[in-house]
């Protein structure tokens, strides 16, 4: 009954700033998007190989679901994957909240199947987790993923489908250079070990690591990113210093080098995407191969900034050695 295994390209494409509508007040980056300028992304995308979008319902309230079946139209549906979420705390009364979420997704993007569908926070794993096998079993849904979950929460989801013939193939969580809490949770030798596509989001911590901002140039006054990262950029200089010096070695950026990094370490980063260029860095950091020395220097500079970017919806991760005692 198990379904056939997960495969994606080296980075997902992240669809969060399509909820933004680009009226004063609305959605989180204030950005201008257009249809014409979206579609210029998704051909760039895909003639580079990036097929798989990630988006969710709580993402402009289904606006971001809407906007990509826009920019996909004209696309055989075999040429992409797409990857949606069930959100807990956005769920309705009915019966089977669950499924009519992902009919709601479906209507907005066009389609009758959702390659990769998440729960998008562990809010009641018990509860969710057992919704999710009658959509596997008819098609609706062809992998399942866990976002924001720790590990024996993981465990738990992974145990209830397993009843069923069905597992979690994939983990997402937030993951940096600033934000290895994964990393020391074993979530990642987790997933390594029981082939597992883990999935890293904020790889670029919001701009904070793109290296365009910095003391001198700090994040927009006034917006969300400001005021959870303007106070630290200090503390980040000889790290984003070092990312552009290494990116300029290799006619890429220190954005490019984030991507680069969160690849080399085995996860799949989601990267968001709203410009042609933006498509242009993923091709640069997939063909970019960090040495181990980089890698290790990247990650003890960060450790010096010793800053933490834990969002406010995240829990705690407990280290793998508490984990394991318990």
């Amino acid at each position: 009954m198990t379904s056939k295994t997960l495969t994606v390209p080296a980075a997902a494409l992240g669809t969060w700033a399509w909820g933004d509508s680009g009226e004063a007040g609305d959605g989180y980056f204030g950005s201008e998007l257009t249809a014409s300028g979206l579609r210029e992304v998704v051909e760039k995308a895909h003639a580079g190989g990036f097929t798989l979008w990630d988006t969710a319902v709580v993402y402009g309230m289904g606006h971001s679901e809407t906007v990509l079946a826009q920019a996909l139209t004209g696309y055989d549906r075999s040429e992409y994957q797409l990857s949606t979420k069930f959100t807990p705390q956005a769920a309705s009364d009915g019966a089977d909240p669950v499924a009519d979420m992902l009919e709601q997704s479906l209507n907005r993007l066009r389609t009758e199947y959702v390659d990769l569908y998440w729960i998008h926070n562990p809010a009641d794993v018990a509860r969710w987790t057992p919704l999710l096998i009658p959509l596997l079993r008819s098609g609706k849904i062809k992998h399942v993923g866990v976002s924001n979950h720790n590990l024996q929460q993981i465990a738990l989801a992974d145990e209830i489908l397993g009843a069923a013939g069905f597992r979690v193939e994939a983990v997402q969580n937030h993951y940096s250079l600033l934000y290895r809490n994964s990393e020391r949770a074993g979530i990642l030798d987790h997933c390594r070990e029981h082939d597992v596509r883990f999935f890293s989001y904020m790889v670029l911590e919001q701009g904070a690591l793109s290296g365009r901002y910095g003391p001198a140039h700090p994040l927009p006054a006034g917006t969300n990113r400001a005021a959870a990262y303007n106070s630290i950029l200090p503390r980040l200089q000889a790290l984003t210093d070092r990312m552009r010096a290494i990116g300029a070695a290799r006619g890429a950026s220190a954005a490019d080098v984030a991507t680069a990094w969160a690849i080399a370490k085995g996860t799949t980063p989601i990267i968001g995407v709203t410009k042609e260029s933006y498509v242009d860095g993923l091709i640069r950091a997939r063909g970019m191969d960090l040495t181990a020395a980089e890698v290790a220097e990247l990650e003890a500079l960060a450790n010096a900034a010793d800053v933490n970017t834990r969002g406010w919806w995240e829990q705690e991760l407990p280290p793998a050695a508490a984990t394991l005692d318990e």
